[in-house]
């Protein structure tokens, strides 16, 4: 009777072995013909006895199963790209264990595949706005594929991208614990029947220059991107309402940058929002001081006044951008709007008032005032117009200040300028 039991008990364990053995052929199959929901099913069955399966039927259940989801994934099921990973690495852990080497070539050939396909995917999910989901496939990427810390980066940029900044601020710290620097080195060469530079791979620029169709190959270093992780951190902090880590982040940055003037206008920034408006000042004599003939730091810190709302200091910076750029567009717009903003702010108060001889009277002033700064606004664009005549946001810039000064006369030249 022993005997007869043991043998119905080999044949059982016979047949498991066979029908998973069957289920995952058929999984197989089913792949081959294209049908991966069907090979899916097959590998679901399949998976109930997994318990029962030898080292070399698991590897081979993993492989397949990795293939199936990388099938899905690419049809466009997003949630399928992480059980792919997870099963083609279950593959390579359970074949270190086994010491065979069946599936794991194999399955780090689809691993290597599924990152290029996954960073396709998160340029498309860029693309659409949809941030998250790139973020969250950018990581995965370089979680596939460590050696390409790039992808960690850019993770971090969708991240920001779509305001999620703790998961953004979770791979700005990975990054810098990694001490990545993301500069790199870019080859260029002046295509001869064009003149213009172009990039391109280091070979095949040596190649096409050999040819002769180009000529003076160069070679640039891209700037680290390290000041700008940090400086990214401590945005976040901020946007998060963690000021004190933003602090101590701006601390870490300036020691190890001391020269990175938008490090000194994003600190300044800060310490303006916690009413510490002496700091403020220094930081911001502090950049000017660093780089004085920078008509961009200069246009930066009259953005930063005129954020805070110190119309005075913000065209000071302005004017600065213009006599060491006199044609700076952005500075001669932003120094007219600074006039349209301070008379705009009058209109509350005109339209308080009430119909008393003295309010009217008062009405008159604040009108003659704000009507001043809208003209003061419309001459800086005037000026600006006579080496920028076909620019677009001048004009329509200058049409709006004339159309609310009721000067229909320049009001109509200009919209003829616009060609409207």
């Amino acid at each position: 009777m022993k005997t007869k039991l043991l043998l119905i008990s080999a044949m059982t364990f016979t047949m498991v072995g066979f029908s998973q053995k069957s289920e995952i052929k058929d999984a197989e199959k089913a792949l081959d013909n294209g049908n991966a929901t069907q090979a899916k099913a097959s590998l679901e069955t399949a998976a109930g006895m997994m318990a029962n399966m030898d080292e070399k039927l698991q590897a081979q259940y993993y492989y397949v199963r990795g293939m199936v989801y990388a099938d899905l994934a690419k049809k466009g099921d997003d949630s399928a790209f992480e059980e792919a990973v997870d099963s083609f690495k279950n593959v390579l852990s359970v074949e270190e264990k086994s010491g065979k080497d069946k599936y794991s070539e194999d399955a780090k050939q689809a691993m290597a595949n599924m990152t290029a396909d996954l960073v396709n995917a998160a340029v498309e999910d860029n693309k659409a706005e949809n941030f998250d989901a790139a973020a969250s496939k950018l990581y995965m990427s370089y979680k596939l594929s460590p050696a390409d810390t790039v992808y960690l980066y850019y993770a971090a940029s969708s991240a920001v991208n779509g305001g999620l900044y703790e998961k953004a601020l979770g791979y700005y710290k990975e990054l810098k614990d990694l001490g990545y620097d993301g500069s790199a080195t870019v080859y260029k060469a002046t295509n001869v029947e064009t003149g213009e530079v172009e990039e391109m791979e280091k070979l095949q620029r040596d190649l096409m220059v050999k040819s002769g169709t180009y000529k003076d190959p160069i070679e640039e270093k891209t700037p680290s991107k390290k000041a700008e992780i940090v400086k990214n951190m401590a945005l976040i902090y901020t946007q998060l309402g963690q000021d004190d880590k933003a602090l101590e982040a701006y601390a870490v940055a300036r020691a190890e940058y001391p020269n990175d003037v938008n490090l000194i206008l994003n600190e300044a920034n800060l310490y303006y929002k916690l009413g510490d408006k002496e700091k403020f000042k220094e930081l911001m004599s502090e950049a000017s001081a660093m780089a004085p003939d920078n008509p961009d730091l200069q246009y930066n810190i009259g953005v930063i006044n005129m954020e805070q709302g110190n119309l005075e200091a913000a065209r000071e910076a302005y004017r600065k951008a213009l006599e060491i750029n006199p044609n700076y567009i952005n500075a001669q717009l932003n120094l007219s709007t600074s006039y349209v903003n301070e008379g705009n702010s009058l209109i509350d108060e005109m339209n308080s008032l009430g119909n008393s001889k003295a309010d009217i009277a008062k009405y008159e002033e604040l009108k003659e005032k704000k009507d001043s700064l809208f003209r003061e606004g419309a001459q800086i664009l005037e000026d600006a117009l006579k080496n920028n005549p076909d620019n677009q946001s001048i004009l329509t810039q200058l049409k709006n200040i004339y159309g609310a000064l009721g000067d229909n006369e320049n009001f109509m030249r200009v919209k003829k300028l616009l060609g409207e």
